[in-house]
């Protein structure tokens, strides 16, 4: 449901609204009007501070340096540097700007030192020495089968070095019919190479240690964003109030539960101001806040991923809920993933964090215990059919949905039959939620067309419904029919908004009446996913089997661990797989065949107020 309001206009002096903003965050319970945007240079750099502590959050819970060789050392030099009280942002970017420059000049080191490995050792200065005196050395390399040694009897050369393949040499002087290729001078020698190379890469390991003692400092950076945030929204509320008379009194605007008047007006009564409160209406677009039971509460996050109601709409959540457990289990399928569901959601319960699911464990533990029911109702556990298996009690299979189902001479799965139920049932109730919510809001006069389709569509079906299953005899059913035609008929084509001329009623029932016919089959047939999906994860469970079964052979010892390996990994990817599915589908059909039928607009803004 959504939570009752209360408009506050509060006038006060412009000298005393920053005061006065101050103990409403206190108080925690009031939103304030704010800017959706930075509003000038002071914000802009408060929303940049925040930036920069959400990255250095991320980066700090990124950080894992346990597979590095020289881990150990790094820990080591870690403890030492912890005693810095600098802000922990600068730290950071000091020493991921560092690493990044030594590594890169590490790289260019290596590949130098590479180069210089074979001209041994040298003196650079006493090369220029040489070279002011005339004597100009050249460097050069040749294959050793091209090389001869009669070569020291033609020129002035000394051979530095050789390999199986290659000899290096130097010559002194000019020459150009000497037979080798002749390269770049070094600029330095290997042992002034390999001292850079180690300084850099103790660099490297006191910046890897710096940002391993920075890890103890995220929740320093976590309290530092979360101030920076309230820092915003108190700057946001401060700046957005409307100043009147000569920009000497301020008029705020803010919104508050009902329920928490008493205690926001005795905090208002102690402060410098004077107020007016009034029952918050639609036209003021006051913050949406819910409140929902235990169970339809752990779904109030998908609500908020369309969009909140709003002030005059339903609360969609409670509808929601069920039906979400439902179509996810649906798709998952398996009771034996319901259990790992569980297992995962009382892990996160103990604050062991997987992918940022921890403070939605309660919903993956509810997706978990609906998963497993309505798996061993479809009979399938880790890919294994229940329903085939001679175990499974009997009791259990008397209440599977599975095997064929006839239906006019043609037979059809049973779970497809089930998945389409489901569907019309969620759309017939989608229609009749459209209805009364247009008859809340606007008024019966502009829901008449919307009960029209209600009694055409809805009593149809309980209609055909009762004629199949004997409740209504023939005269009975005949009666029903034409009752239904005359009012839906009247309702979408005559009277659908009564006052306009009826050839315009009748075309806009027309148009109404192929938007329906076009999109209500689309719709129905869109569940189907929910049969495909289960389907498709039940047969790759099993084909994980199979395939691991195959490993066994008849007197299977060692194979076991082969059967092993391809049961995990092959579980662990249908299960990502599942519920990937099992999120992305459920959610097409709440958001577009649910919502778009029972008209739900989710324009509204979430309650945000204003504290610390």
């Amino acid at each position: 449901m959504i939570v009752k309001m209360t408009k506050y206009s509060i006038l006060l002096l412009t000298g005393n609204k920053e005061s006065a903003l101050e103990k409403i965050q206190k108080i925690g319970l009031m939103d304030i009007t704010r800017s959706a945007k930075p509003i000038d240079k002071t914000s802009e750099a408060m929303l940049e501070g925040i930036a920069s502590s959400r990255r250095t959050m991320e980066v700090l819970s990124s950080i894992d340096l346990s597979r590095e060789e020289d881990y150990n050392e790094i820990e080591k030099t870690a403890r030492s540097l912890r005693k810095d009280t600098r802000d922990p942002r600068i730290c950071l970017a000091e020493a991921q700007e560092s690493l990044r420059e030594m590594t890169e000049r590490l790289d260019q080191a290596d590949y130098e030192m590479e180069a210089a490995r074979h001209w041994g050792e040298f003196s650079s200065k006493k090369l220029e020495l040489l070279k002011d005196e005339g004597i100009n050395l050249h460097f050069y390399t040749v294959p050793v089968k091209k090389f001869s040694a009669d070569w020291t009897e033609h020129w002035p050369m000394s051979v530095i070095s050789t390999d199986d393949d290659t000899v290096w040499f130097v010559v002194a002087g000019e020459f150009d019919d000497i037979p080798a290729e002749e390269v770049s001078k070094p600029e330095r020698s290997y042992a002034e190479l390999t001292k850079e190379v180690w300084n850099l890469q103790q660099g490297i390991l006191v910046n890897k240690a710096k940002m391993e003692a920075l890890k103890e400092r995220r929740e320093e950076v976590e309290k530092l964003y979360s101030d920076q945030i309230a820092e915003l929204n108190l700057y946001l509320a401060n700046a957005s109030g409307e100043s009147v008379a000569e920009d000497r009194i301020c008029l705020l605007t803010g919104f508050a539960p009902t329920e928490n008047d008493e205690t926001v007006c005795e905090a208002l009564d102690q402060m410098d101001l004077y107020y007016m409160k009034a029952p918050a209406e639609k036209e003021d677009n006051p913050p949406i806040k819910l409140r929902n039971n235990w169970f339809a509460r752990n779904f109030e996050t998908l609500t908020g991923m369309y969009g909140m109601p709003v002030y005059d709409e339903f609360d969609p959540t409670p509808i929601l809920a069920p039906f979400f457990l439902l179509f996810w289990a649906f798709c998952l399928g398996d009771a034996g993933y319901g259990l790992i569901l569980i297992l995962l959601g009382l892990l996160l319960r103990n604050r062991i964090n997987v992918l940022g699911l921890r403070k939605h464990w309660r919903l993956v533990v509810t997706l978990g215990v609906g998963s497993f029911f309505v798996g061993l109702i479809l009979g399938t556990f880790f890919g294994i059919n229940l329903a085939e298996l001679e175990g499974t009690p009997q009791w259990l299979k008397s209440i599977m949905v599975a095997g064929k189902t006839e239906i006019g001479g043609a037979a059809y799965d049973t779970s497809m039959i089930a998945a389409i139920a489901v569907g019309v049932f969620h759309i017939c109730l989608a229609m009749v939620i459209k209805a009364v919510g247009l008859t809340r809001r606007f008024g019966i006069k502009s829901a008449i067309s919307a009960w029209g389709w209600v009694v055409l569509i809805v009593g149809g079906l309980l209609v055909a419904a009762g004629a199949l299953t004997s409740v209504l005899d023939a005269d009975a059913t005949r009666i029903a029919v034409i009752v239904i035609g005359v009012i839906s008929v009247l309702s979408i084509y005559i009277f659908n908004k009564p006052g306009r001329n009826p050839l315009v009623n009748i075309g806009a029932g027309l148009w109404d009446t192929y938007g329906m016919a076009t999109g209500l089959l689309g719709d129905v047939l869109s569940y189907i996913r929910l049969y495909a999906l289960g389907l498709a994860g039940g047969m790759l469970g099993g084909a994980f089997n199979n395939l691991a079964g195959m490993t066994l052979g008849p007197n299977p010892t060692w194979q076991w661990v082969f059967w092993l390996l391809i049961v995990l990994l092959g579980h662990a990817l249908n299960f990502a797989m599942s519920c990937l599915g099992a999120f992305v589908h459920p959610l097409r059909l709440t958001f577009v065949e649910y919502f778009k039928n029972s008209g739900y607009e989710g324009k509204g803004t979430k309650f945000n107020p204003l504290k610390k």
